[in-house]
């Protein structure tokens, strides 16, 4: 048994959520352990799920409110459990809090690997000009840092490790189970239906609400949208920092009732099958598990060119905009999305299964990378 210690996961569902819960569901469980560090005293996403499964989960106070606390805890669960890991898969976004990095090497645990999920840096303000200051720094040091190093794009291996450790990072899909979200005709009427869009056309957004994926943006393009379609809803599902922003941006731009801030959702496969068309106008980002999980259900793409579109890409009805692109573009090639059909079945499980983002054969691939370090 591979026994595998897991850090990077919060307590919202975001995309490094979505790629490990992937994974983990699709490891065999008699030869992959995984246990998870959550930084965060409040449940970790999946964090019932995963302990039916018989994964332990390990809380940390938050950093920022209590560091001493937090940094006690963190070392005490190395000191105590570390050597009991194979292997720390330290999944994040940057480099500004390395703690747990330098615990692993200190106790001894064989294999580091450094996993990077985005291609700049989430947080914004003076925080966000403090933490890339860090980031960068421990950045040019990432070889003492890590054993192994993976990244889920180019983009997001440039941000994360520096030139002279480019030949050594590994490329690692964010691949999906491409029939969770398949198309579902029953459950796209059920939710028409009981949101009250029966006669209603649907622009789609999921992901966290915050500045990285530019909901306000899509607030600006959809009003637009609206002045020549009076039956037309815009629905923004996920929670973030942003949502209280959001609502006021909402109302000053005279869209309430024709906008649907539905938070975080289970049955996702629904709500990709109410909407029409799916727009992902983000300002940066790792590899979107969304984007994947939207084309898996057929859906017509619009999406910035921030988002790697060329390893995303994957059915043909996938359009990309520049964000310098003025407002009438956007809206132009979204009413031309909305007429256009979903991507059928068959098509769908070719172009993943070609692309690699099939996580039935990379899962495997991903265990037998874990098994043979052993």
């Amino acid at each position: 048994m591979y026994k595998i210690l897991v850090m990077g996961m919060a307590v919202e569902v975001g995309g490094i959520e979505r790629v490990i819960k992937n994974y983990y569901d699709n490891f065999d469980s008699d030869k992959v352990h995984l246990d998870f560090i959550c930084a965060f005293p409040d449940n970790m996403a999946f964090e019932n799920e995963f302990k039916k499964n018989g994964s332990k989960i390990f809380h940390v106070a938050r950093r920022g409110k209590n560091f001493f606390k937090y940094y006690k805890q963190l070392k005490n669960i190395f000191l105590n459990y570390g050597k009991e890991y194979d292997c720390l898969w330290f999944n994040t976004s940057d480099l500004a809090n390395i703690d747990a990095l330098k615990l692993a090497r200190k106790v001894g645990i064989k294999r580091v690997i450094i996993h990077s999920h985005n291609s700049r840096m989430t947080d914004q303000g003076m925080k966000g000009l403090l933490k890339t200051k860090l980031h960068f720094l421990h950045r040019a040091h990432a070889q003492n840092l890590g054993t192994d190093y993976w990244a889920c794009s180019e983009a997001a291996r440039e941000w994360m490790f520096p030139p002279k450790l480019k030949e050594k990072v590994v490329l690692i899909k964010n691949a999906i189970d491409i029939n969770h979200n398949a198309f579902n005709n029953e459950k796209r009427k059920e939710l028409k239906e009981r949101l009250n869009l029966t006669n209603q056309l649907v622009i789609g957004n999921v992901g966290r609400l915050n500045v990285q994926k530019n909901q306000i943006f899509l607030l600006k393009v959809f009003k637009k949208i609206k002045e020549d379609n009076s039956n037309i809803t815009l629905v923004l599902v996920g929670e973030g920092p942003d949502r209280l922003r959001i609502e006021e941006e909402t109302k000053k731009l005279g869209l309430d009732g024709k906008v649907m801030i539905v938070g975080q959702q289970k049955d996702m496969q629904a709500w990709y099958s109410l909407f029409d068309v799916f727009v992902f106008p983000s300002i940066f980002e790792g590899l979107s598990v969304a984007l994947l999980e939207a084309q898996s259900n057929g859906l017509p793409i619009v999406t910035s060119d921030r988002v790697s579109p060329e390893e995303v890409r994957i059915n043909s009805n996938f359009k990309v905009l520049s964000l310098g692109q003025n407002i009438s573009t956007w809206k132009s090639t979204i009413e031309k999305s909305i007429k256009t059909k979903r991507a059928e079945e068959n098509t769908i499980v070719k172009n993943f299964n070609e692309h690699g983002y099939n996580i039935v054969t990379e899962a495997k691939v991903l265990e037998d990378n874990f098994i043979n370090d052993k």
